[in-house]
């Protein structure tokens, strides 16, 4: 269903927000890294990076990770609208665009939010095909000499929705792993030949990623080197700040 009143995507993506935390607080959060320093919420966390993630696991970093200076890439699409408010209300800032509409916009956006922020893609999203990696954050990462950082995530055997991506919904109290890669370094100034190298290269780890974070949850296991993943909140005089702005009718930044 699309919803055309702005202030009805507004009050959707608030209550949509207060039912991710409500939700997605029950579940039990575990993490592989091979480097913990590129967990955005960690203090070692030096330099900006692109974060990339399948479209049907978006709600494991909406929850865990705002008010960590994320810039997200949503669709200029109209079922996008309310998930771009419920971003916002937790701790996101965001770009709207894609490769269908308003990619060129989108692109200087995201350069120079790059300058001071992480960044965040679904490259198989928002039509797909799943899994299929889309080759704007290879061109991205080349074009803006920063590392992509793939993060495959898991729910334990959660609900599927009939969509394109199968969007994954969690069970309550189920196991939520993630497996993060290392830096990737894309080299600068890729041919199409080189583009396309890269992209196939970084569409398989993230692939492989994800099957291991899934088969974690699935199996209960214990990795070496796991960690327990709390969710990053924002200081109350951030949240405060951010409030009156959006009241004030000033555009919504992120409170961190």
């Amino acid at each position: 269903m699309r919803i055309e009143s702005p202030w009805l995507n507004q009050l959707g993506g608030l209550l949509g927000s207060a039912a991710v935390r409500a939700w997605m607080g029950t579940l039990d959060y575990k993490s592989a890294l091979y480097d913990p320093s590129l967990d955005p919420a960690s203090a070692a966390c030096v330099g900006q990076k692109i974060y990339i993630f399948w479209h049907e696991y978006i709600l494991f970093p909406l929850f865990l990770r705002g008010h960590c200076n994320l810039a997200m890439l949503l669709s200029r699409h109209r079922d996008a609208e309310m998930l771009s408010h419920a971003a916002y209300h937790l701790g996101f800032q965001f770009v709207r665009g894609s490769t269908r509409r308003g990619g060129v916009a989108a692109l200087r956006e995201l350069v120079r939010r790059s300058g001071r922020m992480h960044l965040a893609i679904t490259p198989d999203g928002p039509r797909g095909p799943r899994r299929r990696l889309a080759p704007g954050a290879v061109y991205l990462a080349s074009k803006l000499g920063l590392p992509l950082v793939a993060m495959g995530f898991g729910f334990d055997r959660p609900w599927r929705a009939a969509s394109w991506d199968r969007f994954a919904v969690p069970r309550p109290y189920a196991r939520a792993r993630a497996v993060v890669s290392p830096q990737i370094a894309i080299p600068p100034d890729l041919d199409r030949a080189g583009m396309e190298h890269y992209r196939g290269e970084v569409e398989r780890l993230l692939n492989r990623l994800t099957l291991e974070a899934e088969a974690w949850a699935e199996a209960g296991s214990r990795k070496i080197d796991q960690i327990h993943t709390e969710r990053r909140t924002a200081p109350l005089a951030s949240s405060l700040r951010g409030s009156a702005a959006n009241g004030s009718g000033s555009q919504p930044t992120n409170p961190s």
